[in-house]
């Protein structure tokens, strides 16, 4: 990467982190993945019943399998299907720490997410003790509009073709607002400011990470 580039994403992350501390986050700025993986295994308790939402960026810095090698519980296992995987994402609804990332974050601090279940944006924002979230600098958006924008344009349609969703977006590439069986964008939530009794600490990576 280019200095230039590193310096830019910097200013933007530092940015979006100072407004997240604004809505009573705690939140940080790395300049890379390998210190991302450092500082979320900094703030993972070593004894903690770990649950996670589907995530490319949670794979993309390695902590899933960071943490299994370090011991601690997955609530969420990675490879569980059909029955087994929606106990689990239940179960993963009272974990000790709830692990994320997020489609969009505006540059004042509001976080956006569209899923298909709702375990996901539900455990943002009520029932694990402790809420971390990691996220590149390419989710960091202008504006609310452009956040939703993005979650539904941009993220939704990648995900969907990535889960292998019979959808029309994963066919032309472009949101079409369908009624599809295999629709993921079922639920859109839009976090402003840090929900009451949650701890929640946010991880912003100056490169390009997920969705």
């Amino acid at each position: 990467m280019h200095a230039a580039t590193a310096w830019y994403h910097e200013q933007r992350g530092r940015r979006v982190c100072e407004q997240l501390r604004r809505r009573n986050f705690d939140a940080y700025y790395v300049p890379d993945r390998a210190q991302a993986l450092v500082k979320v295994l900094e703030l993972i308790p070593a004894d903690a019943r770990v649950g996670f939402g589907g995530s490319m960026t949670l794979e993309e810095i390695g902590v899933i399998k960071a943490l299994q090698e370090r011991g601690n519980e997955l609530i969420t296992k990675p490879h569980a299907r059909g029955a087994e995987r929606i106990a689990q994402r239940r179960q993963a609804l009272l974990s000790d720490v709830f692990l994320t990332s997020t489609n969009a974050v505006t540059l004042d601090g509001i976080l956006v997410n569209v899923d298909a279940l709702g375990n996901r944006v539900g455990a943002m924002a009520f029932g694990p003790r402790q809420t971390v979230m990691v996220f590149g600098v390419n989710k960091i958006v202008a504006d609310l509009e452009a956040a939703l924008h993005r979650a539904q344009t941009i993220a939704s349609p990648i995900n969907a073709k990535r889960l292998n969703r019979t959808t029309p977006c994963t066919v032309t590439g472009e949101c079409s607002d369908c009624n599809s069986p295999d629709r993921i964008c079922n639920i859109t939530t839009i976090i402003e400011r840090r929900p009451l009794e949650t701890e929640f600490a946010i991880v912003v990576v100056g490169e390009a990470l997920g969705f």
